[in-house]
C-alpha cells in the first residue's frame, strides 16, 4: 500500500488529501461513491456520500469540519475510510441521507427542502479486499500532461477490489457479497472551480477487466491524461487518450456520451463509450464566485466490441459567467 498521509510541503490553501471509493453491486441494484477530503491549510475537511437505490431514488449526505481528525483518521462526519495493516480497508457510514426521487434537484436542497422525499437514516460497512497492486498516475504521465494536472493533484493511487459487507437505509437492509470496487487517493493542489474540466471513468467488466481513463481539458481542448487498463492480473497504462466526442444537454453542463480513443503501453488501441446513467450535481462556487459542477453518476460502457460494462462515470464542467 501506499504511503498514506504526507506532508504538506506549502502554504497553498487548496493543498488537499483526498480518498475516494466507488462501488457497485449488481446483485442487489445499489451503488454508492464516498469521499473523505482534507485541506489542513484552511483548515477543512469536507465529505460526501451518495447512494444509488434501487427503486431509482438516491441517498446523499454532505458535511464540512474543520479537519481535527487529520491525518490520524481519515474521517469527516460520519464517514470513515480506514485502512488495515493486511493492505485492505474499512469503508464505514453512519448518519442521515436526504433521499431524492429526482436526484437532479440536489443543488436545490437548501432553497428548496420541499425537493427532498423522505430523511432516513443510514448504516454501511464494507471490507475492500484488492485484486491488483495500487496504480500511481504520474509515474506513467508524460512532461505535457502533468503540467496540465496540476490543479487536480500530483500524486494519484487507484486500487481495484472487491468488497463485502452489510447496507442498511431505513428499514432496508442489502448484504453484499464480492462487489466490483475501487478507492482513489490523492495529494496535491485541488482547485475545483479553476482547474477548467476533466472526465474520470471507474469502468469495470468483471475481475479480469477493467479501466480507468481520466483527463483534465483545457479550454483549447488540449488533455492533461492518465490512467491505466487492468486486464488478466496486470496493470496496463494508457500512454494517450484523445476525446473524440462529448456530448452535453442544452444547458451545457449535464453530460449525454462520452468517446475515447485509448492507447495502452502495449501498443494497442481501444475506443471506449460511456453513457451516463441517473446524474447528481454537485456545484462548487468559490469566494471570488467561479463556479464549477462535478457530475457523479454510474454509466454504461462498451470497450472496443466488449458491452456491459458498468461503474462511475464522472465529469467536472466548469460553469462560465
Amino acid at each position: 500500500m501506499e504511503q498514506l498521509t504526507h506532508d504538506i510541503g506549502n502554504t497553498d490553501e487548496n493543498w488537499n488529501e483526498s480518498y475516494y471509493l466507488v462501488f457497485y453491486d449488481k446483485e442487489n441494484e445499489i451503488g454508492g461513491m464516498s469521499r473523505v477530503g482534507f485541506k489542513p491549510n484552511k483548515p477543512e475537511g469536507m465529505t460526501f456520500f451518495f447512494i444509488f437505490l434501487p427503486d431509482g431514488s438516491v441517498g446523499a449526505y454532505h458535511l464540512e469540519d474543520n479537519a481535527g481528525n487529520y491525518p490520524e483518521n481519515l474521517a469527516v462526519g460520519g464517514v470513515t475510510h480506514k485502512p488495515l495493516r493486511n493492505g485492505s480497508w474499512k469503508f464505514l457510514f453512519e448518519g442521515p441521507l436526504i433521499i431524492l426521487d429526482d436526484s437532479r434537484n440536489l443543488p436545490k436542497v437548501s432553497k428548496s427542502p420541499e425537493v427532498i422525499t423522505d430523511l432516513l437514516g443510514g448504516k454501511i460497512e464494507l471490507q475492500f479486499s484488492p485484486i491488483n497492486e495500487p496504480y500511481e498516475y504520474s509515474e506513467h504521465m508524460t512532461t505535457k500532461s502533468l503540467e496540465l494536472g496540476k490543479k487536480s493533484g500530483d500524486k494519484h493511487w487507484e486500487q481495484i477490489a472487491q468488497v463485502s459487507g452489510n447496507i442498511r437505509i431505513g428499514e432496508k437492509e442489502y448484504i453484499v457479497e464480492k462487489a466490483m470496487a475501487q478507492r482513489d487517493h490523492t495529494h496535491g493542489i485541488r482547485d475545483w472551480t479553476g482547474v477548467g474540466n476533466w472526465f474520470y471513468f471507474v469502468v469495470w467488466f468483471g475481475p479480469n477487466l477493467a479501466i480507468n481513463p481520466a483527463a483534465i481539458v483545457t479550454d483549447d481542448g488540449e488533455l492533461g491524461s492518465g490512467g491505466f487498463l487492468f486486464r488478466d492480473g496486470k496493470n496496463i497504462p494508457l500512454i494517450e487518450i484523445t476525446l473524440k466526442e462529448h456530448k452535453f444537454e442544452e444547458d451545457g453542463a449535464y453530460p449525454i456520451k462520452t468517446v475515447l480513443e485509448l492507447t495502452d503501453a502495449n501498443g494497442n488501441y481501444h475506443i471506449l463509450e460511456a453513457e451516463p446513467g441517473r446524474i447528481i450535481p454537485v456545484p462548487f462556487t468559490e469566494r471570488d464566485g467561479r463556479e464549477s459542477i462535478l457530475i457523479q453518476s454510474f454509466g454504461k460502457f462498451k470497450l472496443d466490441e466488449i458491452t456491459g460494462g458498468y461503474g462511475s462515470y464522472e465529469i467536472l464542467r466548469r460553469l462560465d459567467s
